[in-house]
């Protein structure tokens, strides 16, 4: 199950990422308006988190958007606790409203709750996905491993899923290093390229038929990383 976060404050995405994650769900994330309703038309994700002040088109202008062509549920989040924002919102078609700062608990309580509204959320625990695929690769959530091609799946640690997930969602494109830590292990996680380097060496063990020269897990000079679904070769980027 996919959920956009609509948000100028990197930080916060990626902590919200992080504790959607930890729930099993999978995130993709936007940073303005035009981004946010490209990808929202192109993914059609199963819920959606905006943030009322965005730079350029304001959240009320993109939830508007948004209703316009699709039920999907969408919670707002402010920094004002105001009634009349709150109205606003929810007049133009938002589900919930969530006023900042908020605990990872809360957020994910208010998630659920408009999941099993529209019938989408199964229960109280954490939520088992489908299998995500992309190309030659598949990511089976429930049994936590990942199959490359026709080579039998393997098992994949915590951190590795974590890992494995945030990278097949975002597939094709080159990921920050810093960013890949902070899905994986949180705030704390922020600029600890080594740990995030053996954790990538152990992933391609797993998933590559010669880690030493990767096809899938791509290193990408002064970047980080990048995941081939499916083209062979590592463009310039050989292993960590």
């Amino acid at each position: 199950m996919r959920i956009l976060v609509v948000d100028d404050d990197q930080e916060l995405r990626s902590l919200v990422g992080f504790a959607l994650q930890r729930a099993g769900y999978l995130f993709q994330e936007a940073g303005e308006g035009a981004t946010a309703l490209a990808v929202f038309r192109r993914e059609q994700p199963d819920l959606v988190i905006l943030d009322v002040n965005l730079p350029g088109m304001s959240g009320f202008e993109i939830c508007r958007q948004m209703r316009a062509e699709s039920t999907v549920p969408i919670l707002m989040l402010t920094v004002r606790a105001s009634e009349e924002d709150e109205v606003r919102g929810l007049d133009l078609g938002a589900d919930d409203y969530l006023t900042k700062p908020f605990s990872p608990r809360t957020l994910l309580a208010r998630v659920r709750a408009l999941l099993r509204r529209r019938g989408m959320e199964p229960g109280e625990g954490v939520l088992h996905e489908t299998v995500l695929s992309s190309g030659e690769l598949a990511l089976d959530p429930e049994a936590q491993s990942v199959r490359a091609g026709d080579r039998l799946p393997a098992r994949l640690t915590e951190l590795e899923f974590r890992l494995m997930q945030y990278l097949l969602v975002n597939a094709g494109h080159a990921l920050p290093a810093e960013r890949l830590a902070q899905q994986v292990w949180g705030y704390r996680g922020v600029g600890d390229r080594q740990r995030l380097k053996q954790l990538v060496h152990r992933l391609r063990q797993k998933l590559e038929a010669n880690p030493s020269e990767p096809r899938y897990l791509l290193t990408v000079a002064n970047v980080g990383y990048k995941l081939d679904s499916g083209a062979g070769g590592a463009e310039g980027g050989g292993p960590a």
